[in-house]
């Protein structure tokens, strides 16, 4: 499905997608968007990235006509979510569950092509994180769901990095416990070709 040139696929979300693209000469970033870019080799489609760091869902609704739907994509890959948790703690600012699904939706119903959503993921190294699963559980299952409604390929991060973290620790795949190092976003690709393309 992926492997045409004819094709665009379109990668939203925050920083993890984001990985610096807005000052990459191929608006790529250094993180999985990259990593897949050189996984797919010279038959791969057109790759956009969108990301932006500090997104949240509203965010990436907000901007959806003008950065995602513009580009008339093949396919749609979404990660979003950690932000709409992470603001809780660090500003005092939540998202309800029902406002991220709500913000969610509005991404999905516009779109007439496959999509790919991410589980946000939180893989917590500092002290206190482990409370964030509270808010954050309650938006991974709103993904999950909103997978199942709307026929779209579910790429569980959350499971899979949180499976590996186990034996090769937390902050080797995210130092803050959010942001992935390097091997944390091979992780994420490696994961993402495996499902979308494999199975």
């Amino acid at each position: 499905m992926l492997l045409d040139p004819r094709r665009t696929v379109v990668f939203a979300g925050d920083s993890v997608t984001d990985c610096g693209r807005r000052t990459d000469p191929d608006g790529l970033g250094d993180g999985y968007v990259r990593n897949l870019y050189d996984d797919l080799g010279p038959r791969r489609p057109r790759i956009v990235n969108v990301g932006i760091s500090g997104n949240r869902a509203a965010d990436l609704a907000g901007r959806w006509s003008t950065d995602v739907l513009a580009h008339e994509p093949s396919v749609v890959s979404i990660l979003i979510g950690i932000n709409d948790t992470w603001r809780r703690y660090d500003e005092n600012d939540p998202t309800t569950a029902e406002s991220f699904e709500t913000s969610c939706r509005a991404m999905l119903d516009p779109l007439t092509c496959p999509v790919v959503l991410i589980e946000p993921f939180l893989l917590p190294v500092k002290a206190g994180q482990e409370e964030w699963r509270e808010d954050l559980d309650p938006k991974l299952e709103v993904v999950r769901k909103l997978a199942v409604e709307y026929g779209a390929i579910l790429v569980p991060a959350d499971a899979e990095l949180n499976r590996q973290a186990s034996t090769a620790g937390a902050a080797t795949l995210a130092g803050d416990g959010v942001h992935p190092s390097a091997t944390g976003h091979r992780a994420i690709a490696d994961l993402w070709r495996r499902v979308v393309l494999e199975d």
